[in-house]
């Protein structure tokens, strides 16, 4: 399998052009634009986040910087191109640390994705069983939404199965993906290396989260 044409190149920012890139992109997404600018997102976008990614990987794993190309086959929306560039280190299936830059800026998150229905089933389970967990969650939890992290993921509307409206974690239990992320928009910094030093230490901080889910789902 070839080489990232930019893997090994320095990080040293993510340039606000990139940023621009999608803003034109949201009101104009046809091959039409993409041919015409495809040098600003090789430059502006895809380059400065395979840098990044390759600054990260020692600490965190390599990372897969998704193509730019939407899967129209099965979608109403045949826009053709992806409206953020994003890049994701797996710590375990369907678990990890996830990154995006988009016309709103920088985005940051992590958690479970998704997987399969055994991996949810353990997930519940370990809940379930283990109260000692369940407050360990909830406290990682806790202190990442005090730190500006929203909670997100998909959830049941319903109770799950084998389980009862009053367990203690039955909002947890609903989640069949369970995420924290946060925007952090265009800061003066965008433009500098200090990204690698915010993107680090906010993967740092979601890490007993990504760490929790990764054993609980194998």
């Amino acid at each position: 399998m070839p080489a990232e044409p930019y893997a090994g190149s320095v990080f040293s920012g993510i340039p606000v052009a990139a940023l621009d890139f999608y803003e034109d992109l949201e009101a104009d997404n046809s091959k039409a634009f993409w041919t015409a600018h495809k040098q600003v997102y090789d430059e502006a976008v895809r380059a400065p986040i395979i840098a990044l990614a390759g600054e990260l990987e020692e600490e965190f794993g390599s990372a897969k910087v998704f193509r730019p190309y939407r899967d129209v086959r099965f979608s109403k929306d045949k826009t053709p191109y992806k409206t953020a560039q994003g890049a994701f280190v797996e710590a375990a299936p369907g678990v990890g640390w996830y990154l995006h830059v988009a016309a709103s800026g920088l985005f940051l998150a992590g958690g479970f994705y998704h997987g399969s229905s055994e991996q949810v089933a353990r997930y519940r389970t370990a809940l379930d069983t283990r109260a000692d967990r369940a407050r360990e969650l909830r406290k990682t939890l806790d202190r990442l939404v005090k730190k500006g992290y929203e909670v997100g993921g998909e959830q049941l509307k319903t109770t799950p199965r084998g389980f009862t409206a009053d367990h203690p974690h039955i909002d947890l239990l609903r989640h069949k993906s369970l995420t924290v992320g946060r925007t952090l928009g265009c800061p003066d910094w965008l433009e500098t290396s200090r990204t690698l030093h915010e993107v680090r230490g906010s993967w740092q901080e979601m890490r007993p989260l990504v760490d929790w889910l990764a054993t609980a789902l194998g």
